[in-house]
């Protein structure tokens, strides 16, 4: 008898067709996003804005946890996700004034750090309860540095919608300055694509990302660069201290924090034996995926803004 033949596997799509995917995604997503933060009422911009922050810390948490127990390391992710989820509502009540009370948001972070210091508690007083798990130092670190590692990141957002900028400076400068680093970052991401999908030959780090090239690098760095000072020139007096020397410095740090951050979860991915964090954005993969680069620029940008581009 001759045996039966089966079909040959499925091509896989073109990297022409993942980056459209890919683009497609991101332009639907971030319309969305962005189409509500400036949509000119205060009380959905902020109620959207919260809801955004929730969803990605809480999803994003769930994702990395999921990855940790890949790995067959043990956490406590319902505590971390509540935890999180704690974090970031907290922040924001504390900064939008919601609560009556305006403060700066570097004084949030005294009040993280509270939260923190609570939240290590709570996981130890978990640990003293639990009648399975004898690996309490592995699973209180785990948990813990998730929370670090996706909503306390994402907070520096919040720090930068939420900064005091001086008298006579739009209401929505810091809603500018959050659009200006997602789309400076972005285009670092989509640099890196493009140049490493055209010319790229040499790897950067194969045993971890064996897609990225230094020549996608280099891309990486002149589209965002670029992005960096076509919005800054568009964006005029939106973006409060702003000049061409802070936009070509910015777009530099920007795009290396975004390939690094990339670099980063494609580790965790690589550990953990997936390709993706998950499946949320056709062609993007999960919420990890999507945050990856812009989870250490976030504070990158909130240091610089404070530091540098308001400092007197």
């Amino acid at each position: 008898m001759s045996e039966p033949i089966h079909p040959p596997p499925p091509a896989p799509p073109s990297k022409a067709r993942v980056f459209l995917r890919r683009l497609v995604s991101s332009v639907i997503l971030w319309t969305v996003v962005l189409g509500a933060l400036f949509s000119g009422n205060q009380f959905i911009s902020q109620a959207v804005f919260l809801v955004i922050m929730l969803v990605l810390a809480g999803l994003g948490l769930i994702e990395f946890y999921h990855l940790v127990e890949k790995r067959d390391l043990v956490c406590f992710k319902e505590w971390g996700v509540f935890g999180g989820l704690l974090l970031i509502g907290a922040t924001f009540f504390y900064l939008s004034g919601a609560l009556g009370v305006h403060v700066a948001p570097a004084k949030a972070n005294d009040f993280e750090t509270s939260l923190l210091i609570l939240f290590v508690l709570g996981l130890c007083l978990r640990q003293f309860v639990s009648r399975s798990n004898t690996a309490g130092i592995l699973a209180i670190s785990t948990t813990l540095f998730g929370l670090m590692y996706v909503p306390w990141l994402l907070n520096f957002i919040q720090k930068i919608n939420f900064f005091p900028f001086a008298p006579g400076a739009a209401k929505d400068a810091g809603t500018f300055y959050v659009l200006y680093f997602i789309l400076v970052t972005k285009f670092s991401d989509i640099g890196a694509y493009c140049t490493g999908s055209l010319i790229g030959k040499h790897k950067m780090i194969p045993r971890i990302s064996p897609g990225k090239t230094w020549e996608g690098f280099g891309g990486a760095v002149v589209i965002s660069t670029a992005a960096s000072l076509i919005f800054a020139h568009f964006a005029g007096g939106k973006l409060v201290g702003m000049t061409p020397l802070h936009a070509v410095v910015l777009g530099i740090v920007l795009s290396i924090a975004a390939v690094i951050g990339d670099l980063i979860e494609s580790l965790f991915k690589r550990e953990a034996g997936v390709k993706d964090s998950g499946g949320f954005f056709p062609g993007i993969g999960g919420i990890l995926d999507l945050l990856d680069s812009l989870l250490f620029n976030a504070p990158l940008m909130y240091l610089y803004l404070r530091h540098i581009l308001t400092h007197p």
